[in-house]
């Protein structure tokens, strides 16, 4: 059989077997071209409304200054000795709060019928979704980018030299990435784009505060320290500062990324079926 009738609204209308097929069995090539364009399209979204950008460039700006120059000689003596231990915790923050917006923006263009549209069209049905999770990886590089700006303008010189900013950075913006897989489950089963951005915060503040991100964890309470030790948000801010301070890939880089890589494997099934069902 090449055609199929169906009969939207009392009328009959032949949809080709072949549409059909493309619509629901895309090869992998058209599914990266689609991927692409879609991701094209969430920057194209930002360069029109660059209000967008203002948590990924304001914050690591005003948390930079309010936390180093609050907290730099109550816990270092000064700020030039708590630039190498805030600056890694403040891009972890930073980055991994960001990755909300990928569950609260993919909710809000489900909530707006745009994709309804996408439906209609001839593309991988998972390319809306994995361009909007590929376009915001943009977002983590800038937030990335400014943050260990405003640390070298307030005087940081890591030690681990180039190569080990560029490492850190890059291995936030795989772990922060693997993250926005959780908000984008939340963006499809959730039921409006404030319920997702009230979730996700409730379980990310406790996450990145009740870490070792701003303070050393000998400073804090006995109870609160294993809580602290076992939270990855700390393995990753130490993976950072080995990379930033002495360009190492230790331990808690190995960590990190074996947890990105978990939360991948069972987030990424779970939002793509459930998107599925809804596209």
């Amino acid at each position: 059989m090449t055609a199929t009738a169906i009969a939207p609204a009392g009328r009959t209308m032949i949809v080709p077997a072949s549409e059909r097929r493309l619509k629901n069995h895309t090869g992998l090539a058209q599914t990266v071209q689609n991927t692409l364009t879609m991701a094209y399209r969430g920057l194209v979204k930002i360069r029109r409304t660059p209000e967008q950008l203002v948590d990924v460039t304001l914050q690591p700006i005003i948390f930079t200054l309010m936390f180093t120059y609050i907290f730099g000689g109550a816990i270092s003596g000064d700020v030039a000795s708590y630039l190498p231990v805030i600056i890694p915790g403040i891009l972890v923050q930073t980055v991994i709060t960001t990755s909300v917006v990928t569950g609260t923006q993919l909710r809000e263009d489900m909530d707006k019928g745009v994709f309804d549209r996408f439906r209609s069209l001839p593309i991988a049905r998972i390319a809306p979704l994995s361009g909007a999770l590929l376009a915001d990886t943009v977002r983590y590089a800038i937030a990335t980018v400014l943050t260990f700006t405003m640390g070298f303008l307030m005087g940081l010189r890591p030690d681990g030299g180039l190569a080990g900013v560029v490492a850190a950075g890059l291995l936030v913006i795989a772990c922060s990435w693997a993250i926005s897989w959780i908000f984008a489950f939340f963006g499809v089963i959730a039921r409006s784009a404030s319920s997702v951005q009230g979730i996700s915060m409730l379980v990310l503040f406790p996450l990145t505060f009740l870490s070792n991100a701003f303070v050393p964890v000998e400073t804090m309470p006995g109870w609160l320290q294993w809580f602290v030790n076992i939270n990855p948000v700390s393995h990753l801010v130490t993976a950072v500062r080995d990379l930033v301070n002495n360009g190492v890939f230790g331990v808690d880089a190995w960590v990190s990324l074996l947890g990105a890589a978990v939360i991948v494997a069972i987030f990424a099934p779970l939002t793509v079926r459930a998107y599925m069902r809804k596209a």
